[in-house]
């Protein structure tokens, strides 16, 4: 397993990239709650167009409250600088457009995000950006992917929903064969502190602050992390589409990363804990978790990350009704579409995510009816293993 030594801690989450003093003295970065800024004079202003002076201008381009996240954000992933969106997509989809133009050409592993995979798919096609999907941890085919006009290759380590862990160090070394093209990661499900993406090559680190960022279900936000060179472009582009985190959701992620390396911990092992119960139940034809042997992408996980996450993925040994049965036994989770929360959360993505596809076509892109994925929260892995034991009987 990785050394915790060069991946973010406690230490980290708490005083990492903060600046002293802050405004009245505070303890905490109090919200900037301000659309606009005033100048003094017109000199001033003169100053700020020029360059010479840096200040805040309008609330689409920057705000103290905002800043201070991507300061901390850049220090967890030992980056350059981060950017703060108003959520995950918006930082991957301002992202993309800010590294292709027509006439490029993506390379996406098969098993990301479904809607950045539609973004991909069908967004930039419409605006003649070409694409080619690669097989999960497929270099081989990655490195046949790439073309003259190729300019972004984007996975996600690990995958949503199956946890599939792609070889970083792999990836880079056959993208950096090919001058201009750029790499992303998409790395929601680890965390700084189980994985850092830059530490391996990766050129634009992607979150969905939503998640174990923010680790109270109560914030909406995206971050993206890299070095100064292509942040300038990306930001160049937020100006633009007017993506920008609010100061308001700032602030609350900016509390909730001062948990962030404790909470991870804890969904570390309580999500193992259940993967392991899980494998030997009969109820359970598979399990999907990184840090399970069976699991294909184990021996990468364990040479790259600290921990393998908090979110489980298993297929019950019925059909979509007794998924559901299932899922309606339990008592601690809530049935919602995320993860990375204090409090543990359940889906079946058949339902979920993919309800408008038959089950033939949910199986075509690897959706089983029965698939049920566990997101993870804090609460004791005693008392949610024997939650799932007792509602697993309902299928006896």
């Amino acid at each position: 397993m990785a050394s915790k030594d060069s991946l973010a801690d406690s230490t980290l989450a708490v005083h990492g990239g903060e600046r002293w003093p802050k405004p009245d003295d505070a303890i905490t970065t109090p919200i900037a709650a301000t659309a606009t800024y005033t100048f003094r004079d017109t000199a001033e202003l003169v100053a700020f167009m020029e360059g010479s002076v840096q200040r805040e201008e309008y609330g689409r381009y920057g705000n103290p409250t905002v800043h201070a996240l991507e300061a901390k954000c850049a220090a967890l992933e030992g980056t350059d600088g981060s950017l703060a969106f108003a959520s995950g997509m918006a930082a991957v989809t301002t992202a993309i457009l800010a590294l292709v133009k027509q006439g490029s050409h993506v390379v996406l592993f098969r098993d990301c995000y479904r809607r950045t995979r539609q973004f991909v798919t069908t967004t930039l096609e419409r605006f003649g950006v070409a694409h080619t999907l690669v097989e999960p941890m497929d270099i081989e085919g990655l490195s046949a992917a790439i073309r003259p006009e190729t300019k972004l290759v984007i996975s996600e380590a690990p995958t949503n929903p199956y946890g599939t862990v792609l070889d970083l160090d792999a990836m880079v070394a056959a993208v950096k064969k090919h001058r201009g093209v750029k790499t992303m990661i998409d790395a929601t499900f680890a965390t700084p502190v189980n994985l850092r993406p830059a530490s391996h090559g990766v050129d634009l680190v992607v979150h969905s602050a939503t998640k174990f960022y923010g680790g109270h279900n109560d914030a909406l936000g995206g971050i993206v992390a890299g070095p100064a060179h292509l942040l300038s472009l990306v930001k160049e582009q937020r100006d633009v589409l007017g993506g920008i985190m609010d100061p308001h959701c700032a602030y609350l992620i900016l509390r909730g990363i001062k948990t962030l390396s404790l909470r991870v911990a804890r969904q570390n092992t309580s999500a193992l804990a259940i993967a392991r119960a899980l494998e030997g139940h009969t109820k359970v034809r598979r399990v999907w978790y990184p840090g399970l042997e069976s699991h294909p992408s184990h021996g990468v996980a364990k040479k790259l990350m600290a921990g393998f996450g908090g979110v489980v993925t298993f297929e019950l040994d019925t059909d979509l009704a007794g998924a559901g049965r299932f899922i309606d036994a339990l008592k601690i989770p809530r049935i919602a579409p995320s993860l990375g929360g204090v409090e543990s959360l359940v889906e079946q993505p058949a339902l979920m995510s993919f309800f408008e596809l038959t089950t033939e076509q949910r199986e075509a892109v690897g959706i089983k009816d029965a698939l049920v994925r566990y997101a993870v929260g804090i609460e004791e892995p005693e008392a949610l293993i024997a939650d799932l034991r007792s509602a697993l009987d309902v299928l006896e």
